[in-house]
């Protein structure tokens, strides 16, 4: 026979067992008498069975009553330090926080957010996925994903973390055609024999450009070494080409304005967010101390915060 007994029936009885009356029981949980009592009750209803003699003015449990409370206290004790243990110190996060990212700010970015994350959060063991296959966050037991523009989930929230123009990069041995005029050598991401036609803006001077497929590549970090090599332009978001262009060894033909890459971090539904994905979403939207660059501003009618669709 099957016995779906609420727990907290359970709860109350082993109180009772274990402090040998309703009376003490009552005074050393702070539960009413009667509530105690009418718990019991129900549970010894629910079971058909009786668990405390109630004939004599000694409490007495019964054979059934004895064989319960050995058989589940230490039960209900672990389940009471396992709740314990998730409650306990709610101003510290702590435990294992999986996170998966994309392969160009896994490499880029990364590094330094586990490190800094690591200094401010010890108690948090993070432990980082590197891919561009896109994770089931849900069913591949990761607690938040880090995704690129990504598509509307109905089963995802998440915040914008970080916002950024694509640029028009050369090698610096590739000449700016003259007046914006003369297709140049570029880099796609996808195979096509179509030019690209862009427009850079640099201050207040917009350059209409021509791109020409030369080579196809994936991934974004091929593309710059690419570029890198020499004879070839590519559009690439400017955080992954900052450094070089500093110093010398890319040349920056101009933003992008249409081209805006958003970095999201997702994770699921918003009700009782765990704390350690809380203290991740929160130092990332802070910057990381320092690791993830300025945001540009968002577009008109674009939004920071994604709620499931």
């Amino acid at each position: 026979m099957e016995h779906k007994s609420d727990l907290n029936l359970l709860a109350a009885f082993d109180l009772v067992a274990q402090h040998q009356g309703f009376g003490r029981a009552a005074a050393a949980s702070g539960h009413p008498k009667a509530t105690l009592s009418r718990q019991v009750r129900a549970l010894e209803d629910a079971l058909a069975l009786r668990l405390i003699d109630r004939h004599g003015r000694a409490f007495a449990l019964t054979d059934e009553g004895r064989l319960l409370h050995q058989r589940t206290h230490d039960l209900l004790a672990e389940v009471g330090a396992a709740m314990a243990d998730l409650v306990h110190d709610r101003g510290v996060p702590r435990g294992r926080l999986r996170v998966s990212c994309p392969l160009v700010f896994g490499h880029r970015f990364m590094g330094r957010i586990a490190a800094g994350f690591f200094h401010a959060f010890p108690q948090i063991g993070l432990e980082v996925t590197v891919s561009d296959r896109q994770v089931d966050l849900v069913e591949e037991g990761y607690d938040v994903v880090i995704r690129v523009n990504p598509p509307p989930d109905s089963r995802l929230v998440g915040r914008c973390i970080m916002r950024d123009h694509s640029h028009v990069i050369a090698s610096p041995d590739l000449v700016l055609p003259s007046g914006g005029t003369g297709p140049v050598p570029a880099i796609m991401r996808s195979f096509t024999r179509e030019n690209l036609e862009v427009e850079t803006l640099r201050g207040t001077a917009r350059t209409a450009l021509t791109l020409a497929p030369a080579l196809t590549l994936p991934s974004l970090l091929m593309q710059r070494d690419a570029v890198l090599a020499g004879g070839l332009a590519a559009v690439l978001p400017y955080w992954l080409v900052a450094e070089d262009i500093k110093a010398g060894r890319l040349a920056d033909w101009g933003q992008v304005p249409q081209a805006v890459a958003e970095v999201w971090i997702l994770h699921a539904g918003r009700r009782l967010t765990s704390l350690k994905v809380k203290a991740l979403v929160d130092f990332l939207l802070t910057g990381a101390n320092g690791a993830l660059p300025q945001r540009v501003p968002k577009a008109a009618g674009s939004a920071d915060v994604a709620t499931p669709s």
